[in-house]
């Protein structure tokens, strides 16, 4: 069969007219051919009535916050409700089409409620229906524990359950529809020469998920990877050819290397670093590096996530979110280290994969920022990452800085990438308000 899974975040089911619009992107694919399995998020953002946040805000009432186990329960009903509606409209288009749980399509989660890992996906009751000519329209973002205990897979769920079925159902294609045309080359709120990046590698999507960027889950887009499932970021408009995720996207189609070495620029926010002193003046040295073990799994064990790790014989740096900071403190305060909090800090990165071996991309970055008077607090890089520690305030800066130091504006780009880009984007896709 030739398998197309094909997701909807919840901006691009947030009114009668988008969802009629996605029922027509289903049936277009039936009739071309092809056999799609559909996956939704919850409809609309935070304030619609079956959006994910709306739902949970009726714990809001209750006094004391919910448990973990009853949070999930509720929580997962937004998708439940998409997936019903969506099955009965693609049902009124002409095609047989019924609606699944996470759970009766087969997402077998652990339990970790509020951010399961997909442990097992079990396809039999998918494939059946398949053969049989139902069009299976699957709530995203959930699934069930061993014991059948509902589960959420946590921010960009709904891309994760997507991934899982493409790879699981040998998918020749995985299309992800947003409120917006595609993957751009820099948040265009911030940078109005941004544009629309027609091919991207799954390692340079990856990365842009992770430094910040608004783009499909990087933990889908290592499950699609791990398949070799081809992925299409894609408007709702019926003309959009949006951004193609695959390997060796890096050759041009003459056979030749392109030359590109940065895709493009991500960023975010809402960032402390933290500096520890191993090795004092006036104290034990000894006693203040034996302490960095501890602080860092008493870190772990409170689920503090820290990145930008830098270790030297006198001093520890990392960087964590904002809200980690009560936590961090706590631990810091309970062992013999100095320590300085930098608060107010923000990590920009440039991201491609033809960075890894080209000699001077750091030097082209830290002339750009010195030229604009950008304080660089610390850097980290990758073979496809370079990324900065600024202040909040100079983000935007550093980012259209970075943005025309590489080249990325619509000027430089070849003629065959110019593409229309939709307006409204609040990050690379625009999916960033939707909870799954």
């Amino acid at each position: 069969m030739n398998i197309v899974v094909q997701k909807f975040g919840g901006t691009s089911l947030a009114s009668p007219a988008l969802r009629a619009r996605a029922v027509e992107r289903i049936v277009s694919a039936k009739r071309a051919g092809m056999v799609p399995v559909v996956v939704v998020s919850a409809m609309g953002r935070g304030g619609d009535p079956y959006a994910t946040d709306t739902l949970l805000s009726l714990f809001e009432s209750g006094g004391s916050p919910p448990r973990a186990r009853e949070r999930d329960q509720l929580a997962a009903c937004g998708e439940t409700i998409s997936a019903a509606l969506m099955a009965h409209l693609v049902w009124q288009a002409g095609c047989p089409a019924v609606s699944l749980t996470g759970g009766q399509a087969g997402i077998i989660t652990d339990e970790r409620f509020g951010n399961a890992r997909i442990i097992e996906v079990r396809l039999d009751r998918v494939r059946q229906l398949l053969k049989e000519g139902w069009i299976p329209v699957v709530a995203g973002f959930q699934g069930v524990t061993a014991r059948g205990d509902v589960t959420t897979l946590g921010r960009g769920g709904s891309d994760t359950t997507a991934a899982a079925l493409a790879g699981g159902l040998k998918a020749v294609a995985m299309e992800i529809y947003t409120d917006v045309a595609g993957i751009m080359s820099a948040d265009p709120r911030i940078e109005p020469e941004a544009h629309l990046l027609p091919r991207l590698t799954y390692q340079e999507v990856a990365e842009m998920a992770y430094m910040g960027a608004k783009v499909i889950h990087p933990r889908a887009v290592e499950i699609a990877r791990h398949a070799r499932v081809p992925v299409r970021v894609l408007g709702m408009a019926a003309d959009s050819s949006g951004t193609l995720i695959a390997d060796d996207i890096g050759w041009e189609p003459d056979g030749g290397r392109s030359e590109r070495i940065v895709a493009g620029i991500a960023h975010v926010k809402g960032l402390v670093q933290v500096q520890v002193e191993t090795q004092p003046d006036g104290k034990d040295a000894r006693e203040t590096k034996a302490a960095v073990l501890p602080l860092l799994r008493r870190l772990a064990e409170q689920d503090v996530s820290l990145d930008m790790i830098f270790l030297s014989p006198s001093l520890l740096l990392f960087v964590i979110a904002h809200d980690d900071r009560p936590l961090t403190e706590a631990a810091l305060k309970e062992l013999p280290v100095p320590y300085r909090i930098r608060d107010r800090l923000a990590k920009v990165s440039v991201v491609g994969a033809g960075m890894h071996g080209v000699p001077g991309v750091m030097a082209d970055v830290l002339s750009a920022l010195r030229q604009i008077g950008v304080a660089v607090y610390q850097t980290a890089d990758s073979h496809t990452t370079i990324s900065c520690l600024v202040a909040e305030a100079d983000v935007e800066k550093t980012v259209r800085a970075l943005h025309r130091a590489f080249g990325l504006g619509r000027a430089a780009r070849r003629p065959t990438e110019e593409m229309e880009v939709a307006a409204g984007s609040n990050g690379f896709t625009g999916e960033a308000g939707d909870a799954t």
